[in-house]
């Protein structure tokens, strides 16, 4: 059975871009690891529970000052929201706040879509390209040699079978990443129904 290399060369040169892509997707992923990893370790949950404590009671410049500090991506959201609640809307100011938070979150996964969607365009461009080769062949008198052909055709699939490898492996933690990406939007938008309800509660108040 041939390795990796022998494999590599006979996917001809359309598997270089899909090397790039494998490697681009392997640092994206890694890097993305490393920032959930440091960010699980951040997280405050007392620290957004405590501030949510003091806008209920009635005191959210008391809240701000609680997350003083903090790492916590929740606790920041609120904390930003609240600190600019006199110049705009809460709503307007959480949802500001959010988004600077989620884009920490959504960093990479634009690029990991493209490459699930490039790498299987690339194998089967490198496969076309291998067949129309093998099949240049007949032009060239080589109908005695079909196992020649039939040997071309088979190395250019190797081209199709490579990108769709790097596709599947980057598809698993893209589906990942989105998933906690739409866990920390949730957990904002949890907390920040929770400050806007008793906000309003507090100028409803005579």
């Amino acid at each position: 059975m041939p390795d990796i290399k022998e494999l590599f060369i006979k996917g001809g040169p359309i598997m270089w871009p899909i090397l790039i892509c494998s490697i681009v997707a392997l640092t994206v992923v890694v890097e993305r690891v490393v920032f959930l990893l440091a960010e699980a370790a951040r997280r405050q949950r007392k620290v957004a529970d405590a501030m949510l404590d003091a806008v209920e009671q009635g005191d959210p410049d008391g809240a701000v000052k609680v997350a003083a500090g903090t790492r916590d991506f929740v606790a920041r959201t609120l904390c930003a929201a609240l600190s600019h609640r006199r110049e705009k809307s809460i709503s307007s100011a959480l949802l500001r706040a959010a988004e600077q938070e989620l884009a920490r979150y959504n960093r990479g996964l634009s690029t990991l879509d493209t490459i699930i969607t490039l790498a299987p365009l690339l194998g089967l461009l490198g496969t076309v390209t291998g067949m129309m080769h093998s099949f240049g062949m007949l032009q060239g008198g080589e109908l005695g040699a079909p196992t020649a052909i039939t040997g071309g055709i088979a190395e250019a699939l190797i081209a199709t079978a490579f990108g769709l490898g790097v596709a599947i492996m980057a598809l698993i933690p893209f589906n990942y990443l989105n998933s906690r990406l739409e866990l920390a939007r949730r957990e904002i938008q949890d907390a920040a129904a929770h400050v806007e309800i008793h906000l309003a509660q507090l100028t409803q108040k005579p």
